[in-house]
């Protein structure tokens, strides 16, 4: 498939860009191999084939210096061939840098590409200088020397003699060529990006509907086993009539009824069978249709790792360094858009490989190991994911070192860095800026890499590991979906819609009492194997409204990492599904806390929570006080509306107290830690009680009593002043200021304070 406009508009250079893409890529895959061994008869054809492509190609659209370079090119591979040269690490440079040369060209507008060679004739002479002097023999390295490049006729005759002897066919046989069904099977149709979304849209929606026939079966299954049903009544109550001698007309009558009841029942049942037969093509050809269609815009690995060996080869080069990339998988099948995404974190990982990593030579000989070190990559598919693992064999990763630069940095203090597993510690290393390079390199040591990895990675739904032993290596593991258009989901109802969850980017889920809710600083948690859990309602997150919580039991979606975890809690899971992603309409823009959307099986539209931004979204809330708590219900969706206090005191053993006598007395409560932050909350919520202490930092009770009754919207709220003091003359200013209780604090061991709350607000339910 081709990003961009409709394949109809393309013109002939267009066509020569995609051309010139496809026989570059195997001009630099062969040309790396070359460097590998002796070179096969086999490779150096393909390659002196794939020159001849690109010579007739840019011969047809008019671009002369494709033409000479391929020409020139397509000439060294026929030496080679013919066993004339012996390539070596020089002639490879030359070869590279004319592919790159190619794909410049290629790559360059209409009007720029046509005039590249008078605008840069130098660079063409100095580049095919160099190649004449390989095809002749002559040591090079990596520089052109100014000379005329011309063709003749006798070259061809000769560059054709040798193809016919790589082949195997003697004189007079025509070139061996792929036979009809072959070409059949290898030939490609391009469709745009969009095209193929309208496509997987409309096999979704043909699979939505399919599945709507479904439900009628089995209502005709049921009707179907009702009639026997009623057949075996009817059996039942003739037995009865043969005993009663009713008229023959009423009896004949029956037996009419009897008959005609069979009919329908054998009439159902052939109807019912070819129904359900049909639903089950139906529903076979659908799932086929949407996987195939799926399937289209999978693409084998390789087509995601074309320049990785010559970037590889490129930095040991200039490293000083001996690196081999051997790549596995190749034919691994994989989303096109997970291909392109994971070129970047793919680069930044083997920069830092080579660069972090791998040895000098005579490093790696006085250690024991080959001269030349070993990157693997791999690529596989492990339990519906795909799996990429990126293995050296350097110097691994020295974890004293970096639980030192964690320290450094003051990411953890010294003792807990001392307790932390090295599987903790590597962690570390995907936070933006962190670097154990002390100096800054050209290729890496700037502290940019690996968060960008990571970031890649999570967008895409998935996860990363590093493993290490210093002196032998390191590993990273990488798990993705092989698809981004399907995503397994965890469906859960949130307000009365069904929302999905991606399964790889959440950290469980979870159903604990309702009874089990705890609270401490006005937060609710729950516990879940020793851990404690801070909770909110998904309904105030995504502000739909408070959470009230309907049953005995909570559900409970956790989401965060490892040092920030939070409960979101839902009013039920649904159950896991794979759902066929379909983007959001571009005018919306980035919706808030959403991702995507997909249809469910019903044909009703699920939103996909984007999981990453609902933690950010809960942290902002947790950061300004602004979580509402998840609230009890009771009934068919009817609230239990229970009056709410504030509780205003620096002390937190006070705020715990009271708040614990409160709740007990069923009664919702908040607190504050001084009187700012009370006459903040006052503003905010409406409270049907204020409980103040008096002398607290930055506003004192006294004052708080004062703004509240100062202000009309708030001036009716009943107020409690409790306070250690029993003095009269601060009794006498709390009243005054327009407080409605004194209370001393000792009121606590007694009835006094729960009298106060209920004269002044009413008893509620516990």
């Amino acid at each position: 498939m081709e990003d961009g406009k409709d394949m109809s508009n393309f013109s002939m250079l267009d066509l020569f860009r995609t051309e010139a893409g496809e026989q570059g890529k195997v001009l630099s895959d062969g040309v790396l191999a070359l460097e590998h061994g002796a070179p096969s008869a086999e490779l150096l054809e393909s390659l002196m084939r794939a020159a001849h492509s690109l010579k007739g190609a840019a011969r047809l659209v008019g671009v002369e210096p494709v033409v000479r370079l391929a020409h020139v090119m397509e000439d060294v591979f026929v030496a080679s061939i013919n066993s004339e040269i012996t390539l070596d690490s020089g002639h490879i440079d030359v070869l590279l840098s004319v592919a790159d040369m190619i794909a410049s060209i290629a790559g360059l507008p209409d009007s720029a590409m046509g005039s590249w060679g008078e605008d840069h004739p130098e660079e063409l002479e100095n580049m095919l200088s160099s190649m004449k002097r390989i095809k002749t023999n002559v040591p090079v390295a990596g520089e052109g020397i100014k000379k005329d490049a011309r063709a003749s006729q006798s070259k061809d005759g000769a560059r054709k003699e040798a193809v016919t002897a790589v082949r195997g066919q003697g004189p007079g046989r025509g070139s061996a060529s792929p036979g009809h069904e072959d070409a059949e099977k290898d030939r490609v149709l391009r469709v745009t990006a969009e095209r193929w979304n309208q496509l997987m849209g409309l096999a979704g929606e043909v699979k939505v509907e399919a599945g709507r026939l479904h439900p009628y079966v089995v209502s005709l299954g049921q009707l179907k086993r009702s009639q026997i049903g009623l057949i075996e009544a009817l059996d039942s109550l003739r037995e009865i009539i043969d005993d009663l001698n009713l008229q023959e007309d009423a009896y004949n009558f029956f037996i009419t009824a009897q008959a005609r009841a069979k009919e329908c029942r054998k009439l159902l049942s052939d109807k019912t069978g070819v129904l359900d037969a049909y639903d089950r093509r139906v529903s076979s050809l659908t799932e086929r249709l949407h996987r195939e269609t799926i399937i289209t815009k999978m693409r084998p690995f390789s087509d995601g790792v074309n320049g990785l060996q010559r970037m590889v080869r490129d930095i040991a080069r200039q490293l000083g360094k001996n690196v081999k990339l051997e790549i596995n998988g190749l034919s691994t099948q994989v989303d096109r858009d997970v291909l392109e995404k994971m070129e970047a974190p793919l680069n930044h990982i083997l920069r830092n490989a080579i660069d972090h990593g791998i040895e000098h030579p005579d490093e790696r000989l006085r250690g024991g190991k080959p001269e030349q070190a070993t990157i693997r990559l791999t690529a596989s598919h492990c339990d519906g994911m795909l799996s990429i693992s990126v293995e050296d064999d350097g110097r691994g990763i020295d974890i004293g070192r970096l639980r030192r630069k964690v320290v450094e940095r003051g990411l953890a203090k010294e003792d807990i860095a001392a307790r932390l597993m090295d599987e903790e510690l590597l962690e570390f290393m995907f936070l933006p800026n962190f670097s154990t390079r002390d100096e800054v390199t050209e290729i890496s040591g700037r502290g940019v890499g690996l968060d960008v990895v990571l970031d890649v990675i999570q967008k895409m739904r998935g996860s990363v590991k590093v493993k290490t032993e210093f002196g032998k290596g390191t590993r990273f593991y990488m798990q993705l979906p092989v698809t981004l258009s399907v995503v397994s989901a965890l469906i859960v109802e949130i307000a009365h819609e069904p929302y999905a969850f991606p399964m790889v980017r959440i950290n469980g889920a979870v159903r604990v009492p309702s009874r089990d809710i705890r609270v401490l600083e006005d937060r609710q948690f729950i516990t879940i194997d020793g851990r404690h859990l801070g909770i909110v309602g998904a309904s105030h997150v995504l502000g739909l409204g408070a959470q009230a919580v309907r049953g005995e039991d909570l559900s409970v979606v956790i989401i965060g990492d490892r040092e920030n975890s939070y409960g979101v809690v839902v009013d039920r899971f649904i159950g896991q599904m794979e759902l066929a992603v379909q983007s959001m309409d571009r005018r919306l823009g980035k919706v808030k806390d959403i991702s995507s959307a997909a249809l469910l099986e019903d044909g009703s539209p699920v939103l996909i929570v984007d999981v990453d931004d609902l933690a950010l979204s809960v942290e902002a809330l947790v950061k300004h006080g602004g979580i509402a708590k998840v609230r009890r219900a009771s009934g068919e969706g009817a609230e239990i509306v229970r009056k709410l206090i504030l509780v205003v005191d620096d002390s937190l053993t006070v705020r715990e107290v009271e708040r614990n006598l409160l709740e007990a007395a069923g009664y919702e409560v908040d607190v504050a830690v001084d009187g700012m932050d009370g006459w903040s909350a006052v503003r905010n919520r409406r409270y049907d009680l204020v409980i103040s202490d008096i002398d607290m930092p930055r506003m004192d009770g006294i004052e708080l009593v004062r703004m509240i009754r100062g202000d009309r919207d708030y001036s009716s709220t009943p107020v409690i002043i409790v306070s250690y003091k029993d003095r009269e003359e601060d009794r006498k200013r709390g009243l005054e200021a327009g407080a409605d209780y004194y209370l001393t604090k000792g009121s606590f061991h007694d009835n006094t304070f729960m009298d106060a709350v209920v004269d002044l607000i009413g008893e509620e339910k516990a």
